[in-house]
């Protein structure tokens, strides 16, 4: 309740300066209630990257001066050194594999392209950590393969080299092969939409398939494909789960250790400054990367192109180069842990899994339910006010997926420390940091960006002459909403709050810092419990978030499908 009335107040100021503004330049600037209750939403969501920002930029005071010194000097260069390296081979084998399998589906017909063109997407539905418990156990020096090999070939101890799963270069591999379906589905779509003309032209004038594509059919796609890296680049620098149990120290796994193992909250708000400076860069290259370049596909839809048979070798090869990316991204992990939970003696869904996924259920539907509510709330406000401000308060809320989960928590906990300390100095029995309200706000920070586009999208499908007509017979805003509206998106809401649920629910760096003691969902305990090598006993909870999270995969599949037809 306290944050709520500490974001109105901050809110009516904001308006109020807007007010002022608008009074200067002579336009109306009157108060509108849905756009007061969007600018509260929008400082509430802001809230936690002020926290970060502000402890970073406050290095001149002596102490955290010293500490951010202290950091320079010792673990932080480690952290920077590692993130762009990872991210260097996330960027490169994800443009590789994503543009590459996106090209062949859009453009050519090869045994199983129909099939490919949906299990690309599979991937989606594995979280890092999830197949990194999954290799770790399957390609470790007692595992299957390397005692395989050993007993193959009568190999001894360590006098044979084999691959460090448990490295920079491991951890790259294993995000590109998760995480590259962003690319694929952002660059397909461009190639399908491109136009025909274009390539038929190349070709007419003697460009063979290679450079066609590189000088026609990619720059088309650049926007997309870049867009889809982006995405990827910052799921990987958000991650916690994989590189904490490869051991490879980064900037998300620095916040954790210095707030949780070392509890220095000075150093581990410095660390996710840093963290959150270079999303913030990443985003403003993404944005920037095309220059003053503008690439338009004129006549997209005007004509569609005739894929490209291929037949024999090239067909079998276009075949196995989508087959290896499902094949290492989902299938492969899935039968590690189907083989890891066969290998258990008991199968027990004991009372503590039932608490672990009624945990893990109550928190995705509750986050789920006020993000749906927030963003019919702020969606249906951007259509009635056609306000500038209103504008910049959803770009504000559609921001949050773009931060690590890890800055998210340590943005949330400083200032919820230093209010549960005033509550306590007041005799006010109140304690916010580390409570499932605090939680369920880092989740809603985190996650409204991904409710709010497509509900927004839903309802620019409506046509405004309803509006008009409803208003025309009395109906007021609420009605209007209410009786139009809402039965009309019901398609979009539900999508949005199952897209929501199964983010919730496959969450780590959040969980981990914020959740309450004993209170456990499904990815925490398959954390810790693969943590403490138990990979046998993590199996079956990380194989009910991946069937948890199939779902949203296989709707956007039955899409994908559905439109070829």
């Amino acid at each position: 309740m306290i944050i709520i009335l500490v974001s109105l107040v901050a809110a009516y100021s904001c308006f109020f300066i807007y007010r002022v503004i608008c009074v200067h330049k002579g336009q109306s600037g009157s108060l509108h209630p849905l756009l007061l209750v969007s600018l509260a939403i929008a400082v509430l969501v802001g809230l936690p990257v002020a926290g970060v920002l502000s402890n970073l930029l406050s290095g001149s005071v002596g102490g955290e001066l010293s500490t951010f010194s202290h950091l320079w000097a010792t673990v932080l260069p480690e952290y920077i050194g590692n993130s762009l390296l990872l991210a260097m081979i996330v960027a490169v084998l994800t443009a590789v594999l994503g543009i590459g399998t996106a090209w062949l589906v859009a453009v050519f017909n090869f045994p199983g392209k129909k099939f490919f063109e949906w299990a690309l997407i599979l991937p989606l539905a594995m979280p890092a950590y999830v197949v990194a418990y999954a290799y770790t156990d399957f390609l470790q020096f007692t595992g299957p393969v390397q005692s395989g090999l050993r007993a193959l070939f009568g190999w001894q101890g360590p006098t044979y080299w084999f691959p460090q799963i448990r490295s920079v270069g491991g951890a790259g591999l294993l995000f590109a092969f998760v995480l590259y379906p962003y690319v694929y589905l952002l660059a397909r779509n461009a190639f399908i939409e491109r136009s025909p003309r274009m390539w038929d032209a190349a070709r007419t004038l003697g460009a063979g398939p290679w450079q066609a594509f590189c000088q026609v059919s990619l720059p088309l796609a650049r926007p997309a494909a870049v867009a889809g890296i982006a995405l990827a680049l910052m799921e990987t620098l958000a991650d916690y789960g994989a590189v904490a149990y490869f051991g490879v120290p980064t900037l998300t796994t620095g916040i954790y250790k210095s707030w949780y193992i070392f509890s220095d909250r000075n150093a581990a708000a410095q660390i996710a400054g840093v963290l959150l400076l270079a999303v913030m860069g990443l985003m403003l290259m993404e944005q920037k990367s095309r220059g003053r370049a503008r690439y338009y596909a004129v006549g997209a839809r005007s004509a569609a192109q005739l894929p490209t048979l291929l037949q024999g070798r090239q067909g079998w090869m276009a075949t196995a180069f989508c087959a290896l990316p499902v094949v290492l991204g989902f299938f492969a992990p899935l039968l590690i842990l189907l083989h890891l939970l066969w290998q258990e003696e008991v199968i027990s869904f004991s009372a503590r899994y039932i608490d672990w996924l009624q945990n893990t259920i109550i928190l995705g539907a509750v986050t789920a339910l006020i993000a749906i509510a927030i963003c019919v709330l702020m969606a249906y406000a951007a259509r009635v006010t056609n306000s500038k401000l209103q504008a910049v308060c959803n770009r504000i809320v559609s921001m949050g997926y773009a931060i690590p989960g890890a800055v998210i928590a340590v943005g949330i906990l400083i200032p919820l420390a230093y209010l549960d300390n005033w509550n306590a100095q007041h005799g006010v029995a109140l304690v916010l940091s580390g409570s499932v309200i605090a939680l369920v706000y880092a989740y809603l920070v985190r996650f409204l960006a991904v409710s709010f586009q497509t509900v927004q999208a839903g309802l620019l499908k409506i046509t405004p002459s309803m509006d008009a007509s409803a208003r025309s017979l009395g109906h007021g805003l609420g009605a209007m909403l209410m009786r139009i509206h809402v039965p009309l998106l019901w398609r979009s809401v539900l999508t949005a709050g199952l897209l929501v649920f199964v983010d919730v629910v496959k969450e780590l760096p959040a969980t981990l810092t914020i959740r309450p003691f004993n209170f456990d969902t499904l990815a925490v305990i398959t954390h810790q419990l693969a943590s403490d090598e138990r990979l046998g006993e993590a199996a079956l909870p990380a194989l009910t978030i991946v069937m948890i999270a199939i779902v949203p995969v296989i709707i956007l599949a039955r899409a994908i499908a559905a439109g070829r037809r």
